[in-house]
C-alpha cells in the first residue's frame, strides 16, 4: 500500500506506552478514500487559495509572536493577491478549554465576557499591523458548534472515536496528553517534587478518566504515505523530518474528550452532556468552520494553506491530518512552520517580564518598520532575538537610508525638476553593451540581470516561507542601483548638451524602473511603505500587480514603457523617518559604560 493509493482505514485495539487504555469491544465500520483527492485536489475554480493562522488562545494579551504568526500568513495572502488569484485568509481566537475556564474565574468575570475582551484585542493588533484577513473566527460562534458537533459525529460513524478510560500525564497550559518519553522531573519555586513536559516546561498531572478516544493509532502509516509522497507538505524541510521522525514511532490513541465535571467551558459532546470534546479538537475544526463546513466547504478546503508555530507542529501536522483523514476530508496543501522570538535569548514569558508589546513597539518604529523586522530577521526554522536596537539598525540602513535614500535620488526636485518618469535612450544604455554609442558599464548590466531575475527568486521564497531570503534579495538590488546613480553621478552632467540629458534621463528612468519592481515586490512585506513609493512614482493601482513587476524596463526590451513622461504623484514627504535610540535608554548605556570603565581602571591600579 503506497502513498497515493487507495487506504482502508482500520481500527485497532492496543495497550500503548504512556498511556493506559481499558477498551470495550468495537465494531467500527471501515472506510476506505484515495489519498489522491487530499492534496492534489483542485479547486473547482482555478486559481483559488486559503491561508490561515492558529487561531490564538485567549488566557492572555497579544504579543510579538502572535503579530509574527498574522504578518506572515498575510504576506503569503497578499503574495497570492498579487498573482491575481482569488484568495481567503482567516485568523481568529481559540476560547474554550481548562485555561480559559480558570483565567476567567481568576479575572473575576464570566468566560465569555472574558474571551471577547481578548479577542477584540486581537482584532485591534491585526487590524494596526494591516493584517488583510478576510474571516475571523472564534470557537465560542453557533457556526463553530455546529461544525465540532457535525465533525465530531463523522469521526464517531465512521468507528473512529470510541469510549473507555483514559490515564496518563496531561499538561493543561498546553491542553495536551503526553506519553512518560514526554515528562521529565523537575521542581517548583518551593522546591517540591513535580512532573513537566520536557517540551513546554509547563507541570504536568496524572490523569484518570472515563472519555472519549480517537484511533489515532490507525492512521501512523497513512500519514507517513502521505508525508512521503509530499515532501513540500511541510515546510522548511527540518520541520517536515522531524514529523516524520515522530511517525517512526506507535501514535497513542488520543483522549478527545473531558468529564463536563472537570471541563464546563467548551462544546458538549453530542448526544453525552456529561462530557467536553477536547479544545484541540473543537479549535482545529475552526479551518472548515470558515469555509462553510458542512454545507460548502469543499471548494476552498481543497486549496488549504496552514501557517503555525513550530510549538503547535504536532496538532497540526499529526493529529489534525489523522482526523481529516478519519472524517474523508482532503489534507491540507501544506503547513507553513515559524520558529520563536526570544529577548536575549530567554523565551518570552509574563513572569521573566520579557514579553514584546506589539502596541507599544509599534508606535516606536511604525508598523512597517515592525513588520519589515519580523519578516526581514524572522528564519523559520532557528529562533530569532528580538532586540529593540536591532530594529533601529536594520530600519534605519535598510528602510530609511538604502531605501528611502533611493526614491530620494530619484524624485528630488534638483535631479528631476520636471517631476516625470523621465525617458529612456537605448542609443545610451543598448541592450548590445558592445555598441560605441553606449554609456553603461558592465556593471550596469549586471544590475539589469539581478532586478529582471528578481521576481522569480522572491516568488520562490516567499513560497518557501524564506521571507527574510526575498528580503534580502530585494535589499540587495536597491544597493545596486545606489550604487548605480552614484557610479554615474547625474548632479554633475550638463543637461544643456543633447547626449548627457538622455543619459541623466536613462539613470533616472533605470533608477526609477528599479525602484519600481522593488516597491511592487514589497508590497506583501510593507504594503504602506510600498503604496507610498508606487503613488510616488505615479503608478496607478491597476500597475501593480506580480505581472507588472516581471515587464522590467520594457524600452530596454525594445517595447513602450507606459509610464514615460507620465507626471509623478505629490511629495508625501520622507518615506521613512530615521529612528532614534530613546535618550534615557542611551544615557543608561553611558552611565554604565562609565561605570565599568572606571571600575576597571582602579582594578588595574591596584596592581
Amino acid at each position: 500500500m503506497s502513498g497515493l493509493g487507495a487506504v482502508c482505514l482500520g481500527v485497532s485495539e492496543r495497550l500503548l506506552r504512556g498511556a493506559r487504555f481499558n477498551l470495550p469491544r468495537v465494531s467500527a465500520a471501515l472506510t476506505c478514500r484515495s489519498l489522491s483527492e487530499g492534496p492534489a485536489q483542485r479547486s473547482s475554480e482555478p486559481g483559488g487559495y486559503y491561508v490561515t493562522t492558529p487561531i490564538f488562545y485567549v488566557n492572555a494579551a497579544p504579543h510579538l509572536g502572535h503579530v509574527h504568526s498574522a504578518v506572515l500568513a498575510d504576506c503569503l495572502h497578499r503574495l497570492r493577491a498579487l498573482q491575481g488569484l482569488r484568495c481567503r485568509f482567516s485568523t481568529g481566537t481559540d476560547e474554550h478549554g481548562l485555561k480559559i475556564q480558570q483565567a476567567a474565574a481568576a479575572a473575576g468575570k464570566d468566560p465569555l465576557s472574558f474571551c471577547t475582551e481578548v479577542s477584540d484585542r486581537f482584532k485591534e493588533v491585526f487590524g494596526s499591523f494591516s493584517i488583510s484577513y478576510t474571516d475571523y473566527v472564534r470557537t465560542t460562534e453557533e457556526r463553530h458548534r455546529r461544525a465540532v458537533e457535525h465533525f465530531w459525529s463523522v469521526l464517531l460513524n465512521n468507528g473512529f472515536i470510541y469510549k473507555g478510560s483514559y490515564e496518563g500525564w496531561y499538561s493543561t497550559p498546553d491542553e495536551s496528553f503526553l506519553t512518560p518519553t514526554q515528562v521529565t522531573d523537575s521542581t517548583d519555586s518551593l522546591g517540591r517534587e513535580i512532573k513537566v513536559s520536557t517540551e513546554s516546561g509547563h507541570k504536568v498531572e496524572w490523569m484518570k478518566e472515563d472519555n472519549y478516544l480517537f484511533r489515532l493509532s490507525d492512521f501512523r502509516t497513512q500519514l507517513q504515505d502521505w508525508l512521503k509522497s509530499n515532501p513540500k507538505a511541510i515546510q522548511p524541510e527540518k520541520f517536515y523530518h522531524i514529523v516524520l521522525q515522530w511517525l517512526e514511532n506507535d501514535l497513542p490513541d488520543l483522549s478527545v474528550s473531558r468529564q463536563r465535571s472537570r471541563l464546563q467551558w467548551g462544546i458538549p459532546v453530542p448526544g453525552d452532556p456529561e462530557q467536553t470534546i477536547y479544545v484541540w479538537l473543537d479549535a482545529l475544526v475552526n479551518y472548515l468552520t470558515v469555509v462553510g463546513y458542512p454545507e460548502e466547504h469543499s471548494d476552498w478546503w481543497s486549496v488549504a494553506h496552514h501557517v503555525v508555530g513550530k510549538d503547535i507542529l504536532k496538532f497540526h501536522a499529526v493529529y489534525w491530518p489523522a482526523f481529516l483523514l478519519a472524517a474523508g476530508l482532503p489534507l491540507p496543501r501544506s503547513i507553513y512552520v515559524h520558529s520563536h522570538w526570544t529577548v536575549q535569548g530567554k523565551k518570552m514569558s509574563k513572569s521573566v517580564g520579557n514579553v514584546v508589546d506589539p502596541f507599544e513597539r509599534s508606535k516606536k518604529f511604525t508598523v512597517d518598520g515592525l513588520r519589515y523586522f519580523l519578516l526581514r530577521q524572522g528564519v523559520p526554522d532557528t529562533d530569532c532575538d528580538y532586540g529593540d536596537d536591532k530594529v533601529l539598525k536594520l530600519c534605519n540602513s535598510e528602510l530609511a537610508d538604502s531605501l528611502g535614500g533611493l526614491l530620494n535620488r530619484c524624485t528630488a526636485p534638483s535631479l528631476n525638476p520636471e517631476q516625470t518618469y523621465p525617458q529612456f535612450c537605448n542609443a545610451s544604455f543598448p541592450k548590445d553593451s558592445n555598441k560605441p554609442t553606449g554609456r553603461a558599464v558592465s556593471e550596469d548590466y549586471r544590475m539589469i540581470k539581478a532586478v529582471s531575475e528578481l521576481p522569480s527568486l522572491v516568488k520562490e521564497n516567499f513560497e518557501n516561507l524564506h521571507v527574510y531570503k526575498a528580503l534580502e534579495a530585494i535589499s540587495g538590488c536597491v544597493r545596486l542601483t545606489n550604487g548605480f546613480i552614484q557610479r554615474h553621478a547625474p548632479w554633475k552632467l550638463n543637461c544643456g548638451e543633447t547626449e548627457d540629458r538622455l543619459w541623466h534621463q536613462t539613470i533616472l528612468h533605470v533608477s526609477m524602473e528599479c525602484l519600481r519592481i522593488y516597491s511592487i515586490l514589497l508590497q506583501p512585506a510593507v504594503p504602506e511603505l510600498a503604496d507610498k513609493i508606487l503613488s510616488r512614482l505615479g503608478v496607478r493601482s491597476d500597475e501593480r500587480s506580480w505581472d507588472h513587476a516581471c515587464n522590467f524596463l520594457p524600452k530596454y526590451e525594445g517595447r513602450d514603457c507606459p509610464y514615460e513622461r507620465r507626471p509623478l504623484g505629490p511629495d508625501t514627504g520622507v518615506l521613512f523617518n530615521r529612528l532614534e535610540r530613546n535618550e534615557k535608554q542611551v544615557e543608561t548605556r553611558k552611565l554604565g559604560k562609565l561605570k565599568k570603565d572606571k571600575t576597571s581602571l582602579k582594578t588595574q591600579n591596584m596592581f
